[in-house]
């Protein structure tokens, strides 16, 4: 599977705006979007005008990257999206959500994306009792995501240095048994990420 290896910071400088792939230091002042808040390249700094299509490209790109996904999938979920009642666009961001490697990182026990998938894989979580070694399978509510073994020094370091972060409000978290709850799936108001997922509707919609 295709795989980005560069730095990850670089993407949230080409993006402009913080997209939280590493983890403790995108909360700190060592983050590279505060020391260097320009794209990478040589001509990073210089203003460049940027087409509609341009704009819904580079949406879609944050949020392929915000979430860890590559295009082929990213596609599924947005076909998926169609068929489901409501907004597309939220419908979208909702499925994002409840994949299993967001719902770790969430809850606080892995300290990214990358992390928590990476976890997943090695068999660190079950849903519902069931061990789940699928970073995609998507979470449903009512779901519990639990860690199987609590001893695992990653995740109990993770868990201590996410300890202040936000949680969403559509899970119940158990830091003492390392288990969380999906009450629901979340609202667009209850997903804070910064973007406006129309532009990506309007992209694949031509």
């Amino acid at each position: 599977m295709a795989r980005y290896t560069d730095s990850v910071c670089r993407l949230c400088r080409r993006e402009g705006q913080k997209l939280f792939l590493k983890g403790e230091r995108c909360y700190s002042e060592k983050c590279a979007l505060v020391r260097r808040n320009y794209a990478p390249g040589d001509h990073g700094q210089g203003r460049k005008k940027i087409s509609e299509y341009g704009v819904q490209t580079r949406t879609k790109q944050k949020a392929k990257r915000y979430y860890g996904v590559l295009e082929g999938q990213f596609h599924k979920y947005y076909e998926m999206a169609i068929k489901q009642a409501g907004i597309t666009g939220d419908n979208l961001l909702r499925i994002l959500e409840s994949r299993l490697d967001n719902i770790v990182y969430r809850a606080g026990f892995a300290n990214s994306r990358a992390e928590a998938r990476q976890l997943v894989t090695h068999r660190h979580f079950s849903v519902n009792g069931k061990i789940v070694n699928v970073p995609s399978y998507l979470v449903k509510a009512g779901d519990v995501v639990a860690v199987r073994h609590t001893d695992i020094e990653v995740i109990k370091g993770a868990v201590e240095a996410n300890s202040a972060r936000p949680k969403p409000v559509w899970m119940e978290i158990d830091p003492e048994n390392l288990s969380a709850k999906v009450t629901k799936l979340p609202d667009r108001s209850e997903i804070d990420f910064d973007i406006e997922e129309h532009y990506i509707i309007e992209l694949y919609s031509k």
